[in-house]
């Protein structure tokens, strides 16, 4: 049974090792994404625009009449002083093709306070310029930018996804194989006669075990390559489990969490419920605008009791809703907490069909609320991004040095002249095959 677990964890750290190379090198950067994005791109993030403002329907009409093909999805419903304005956009339906405008932008930055445009961009393009450059990692990180096929565009996701949710499994095959095996540790327990004769197996076992923990020096770089791996590994197991869990299940939500969470508890019902989804190329135009939208949701929250503003509202063109956040100057830069207060109403008549309220709802509301913070470790503030940024070095290193175990054991016991065999390469033999993820 041993050694097919250990076959399991040899083959499957093997296929994921590049995945998570590349996963955990670009997480360890897009834990600082809005930092560096701002180093490369200040006209993103700072401009003079002291008032009085233009309001962002204004602009939001400007932008539209500009480009008859765009459409703004995203837009502010309250301004930062010396901020520029951000507008997302997307494309309209082309009548003459049945498909999406080719748009080479999808976010425009604009002075509020005189109406020019400061900078654009598209996020998600496969570029590697300033304007692009944090984006990039992070469609990257958890994409891969594989592109749309056959009307679909999650392929990255569920490849991403696929792989962390092997990765998480994967974490218990490698701490089981961290045990040694008891017969060995009887055999190194001791001997004779005397009333602890029994306590010998246990207490080799633990002893064995208690080195799995450490990193021996001195012994070849073959052993220390090997004991750094397994290590490093039980030392940050269940932070390695978590990432690799919150990570399938954001990207695999839709597809396989919300609905096993519904099978087990109960999902307050939200827009994904009240609305069918609808193609990539046929999106829904609301018949609200977004005044009256921003209208309904600000009267809902002051039913409420909010003391937050509205301060950003969002259509989803798949579904046909809008959402409208509620939060305070300089509340939405992501550096930590649960987010901020949602809102969500049916484009159509305007009717209320879900919330979002941080730390309320059911335990599977909360638990799904928790992913993408857990996950970034923005739950814990600048601290949590620290110790996610660290991980996401220590997950490049322990694929790393996974591969190197293989590639070596591979080479002595494929090497020709078995007896020319170095002594540290004949040791390392007697090293358990398969080490810890």
């Amino acid at each position: 049974m041993r050694r097919t677990w250990g076959l399991v964890h040899r083959y499957v750290g093997l296929f994921i090792a590049g995945f998570l190379f590349l996963a955990g090198t670009t997480g360890a950067l897009i834990s600082w994404d809005e930092e560096l994005d701002a180093w490369l791109n200040p006209n993103f993030y700072l401009t003079a625009s002291s008032g009085p403002y233009i309001e962002p329907f204004e602009l939001a009409k400007r932008i539209e009449a500009a480009d008859p093909r765009a459409w703004v999805k995203r837009m502010p419903l309250s301004y930062e002083r010396d901020k520029p304005a951000m507008f997302i956009i997307m494309p309209r339906g082309d009548p003459a093709t049945g498909r999406l405008h080719e748009l080479t932008y999808n976010e425009l930055y604009f002075n509020p306070t005189t109406g020019v445009e400061v900078g654009r961009r598209k996020l998600g393009k496969a570029a590697l310029d300033r304007p692009h450059f944090v984006a990039f990692l992070y469609k990257l990180h958890y994409t891969l930018h594989l592109p749309d096929m056959l009307g679909i565009d999650r392929w990255g996701y569920w490849l991403m996804g696929g792989i962390a949710l092997v990765w998480a499994l994967d974490c218990f095959v490698g701490l089981y194989l961290t045990f040694p095996k008891w017969r060995e540790a009887r055999s190194t327990g001791g001997s004779g006669a005397g009333p602890d004769h029994d306590d010998f197996p246990r207490r080799g076992w633990m002893s064995r075990w208690r080195r799995s923990w450490t990193v021996r020096t001195g012994a070849g770089s073959y052993r220390f390559t090997f004991d750094l791996h397994r290590a490093a590994g039980l030392w940050m197991w269940l932070v390695l489990f978590i990432i690799s869990f919150t990570a399938a299940s954001q990207n695999l939500f839709t597809e396989l969490f919300r609905p096993a969470l519904k099978a087990v508890s109960s999902i307050t019902p939200g827009p994904y419920d009240a609305l069918k989804e609808q193609p990539l190329n046929k999106p829904v135009y609301p018949k609200l605008s977004f005044r009256e939208a921003a209208d309904i949701a600000k009267a809902d929250a002051m039913a409420r009791g909010w003391a937050e503003p509205a301060a950003r509202i969002f259509y989803d063109q798949r579904y046909g809703y809008y959402s409208v956040s509620f939060y305070f100057p300089g509340e939405d830069r992501g550096t930590g907490g649960m987010g901020m207060k949602r809102t969500f109403f049916d484009a159509t008549d305007g009717r209320l069909i879900g919330q979002r309220i941080p730390w309320h709802g059911t335990a599977a509301d909360v638990f799904m609320q928790m992913q993408f913070p857990v996950h970034s470790g923005r739950i814990l503030g600048l601290p949590g991004r620290i110790m996610m940024s660290v991980m996401g070095l220590v997950v490049a290193g322990l694929s790393l040095t996974g591969v190197i175990i293989w590639f070596r054991k591979r080479r002595a016991r494929t090497r020709p002249d078995r007896e020319t065999t170095t002594p540290r390469l004949k040791a390392s033999r007697a090293v358990p095959d398969v080490p810890m993820p």
